[in-house]
């Protein structure tokens, strides 16, 4: 598998409409048309409802889908949920599990860890989240709440390249904590990722989620590979600035 010195994801979340993710598609596949990219991977990760349409769009462009979640069983009686072979033939390359917007609303590590699995099987790449509360990170727990969620979500996996995405919840825009995390900061908690992920895992890269901006990503692209992005990724413009300078 190709190695990418930065891998930039975009997450719309439940931001865009279907007619608004195809114009966004569209602008930034025209953006980066003219541009040489060749050592960034671009994943844009639209709602599911969206995914056919995005994924006509970037067809040979050399921009990635991805999906924004998955469940880990490939049929059965699941309302609502979407297997991970749908989303393979979709045309997903990449998929988000264990969002901290997803483990908010109850998911644990061990199912986070199921759906990884689950990607892993189907021939797909998972984005998996891990990231402290304001409440660890004040306590100082930050640490330990780390190793615990890295030691259970990467737990029996298979040694397939994977990617680790880093989001400190208290720095993201929309906690309402109103602090941000320092690349210091970052790049020690980037040293307890590292120490948890377990010996036979050897194929993986850590990237950062968190309020990522064009202005500050460089920041963080010295010592990670990459961002996982929320807002800054809704505006084709401000999205192409921050792959630029990532």
């Amino acid at each position: 598998m190709k190695k990418y010195k930065q891998i930039i994801v975009a997450n719309w979340k439940m931001k865009l409409d279907v007619d608004e993710a195809i114009n966004l598609s569209k602008e930034l596949k025209e953006l980066l048309a003219g541009e040489s990219i060749v050592d960034k991977k671009i994943v844009l990760c639209p709602s599911f409802l969206a995914i056919h349409d995005v994924a006509r769009i970037l067809k040979d462009s050399g921009i990635s889908l991805g999906a924004q979640d998955v469940f880990y069983e490939e049929e059965g009686a699941f309302t609502g949920e979407v297997s991970p072979e749908n989303l393979k033939d979709l045309g997903c390359e990449y998929i988000i599990v264990g969002h901290s917007e997803r483990r908010a609303m109850g998911e644990a590590d061990e199912v986070v860890n199921k759906k990884a699995q689950a990607v892993l099987d189907n021939n797909m790449i998972p984005i998996i989240c891990v990231g402290e509360t304001l409440v660890e990170y004040e306590a100082g727990e930050a640490e330990t709440v780390l190793a615990r969620q890295v030691s259970k979500v990467l737990e029996n996996l298979d040694n397939k390249y994977f990617i680790l995405a880093y989001e400190p919840i208290w720095s993201i825009s929309t906690s309402g904590s109103g602090k941000t995390i320092t690349a210091s900061e970052a790049i020690n908690q980037i040293n307890i990722l590292k120490k948890s992920i377990p010996e036979h895992l050897k194929d993986f890269d850590i990237i950062y989620g968190g309020s990522v901006k064009s202005d500050t990503v460089g920041e963080f692209s010295k010592d990670f590979k990459g961002a996982l992005v929320g807002g800054a990724s809704l505006k084709a413009q401000t999205f192409f600035d921050l792959i630029k300078n990532s």
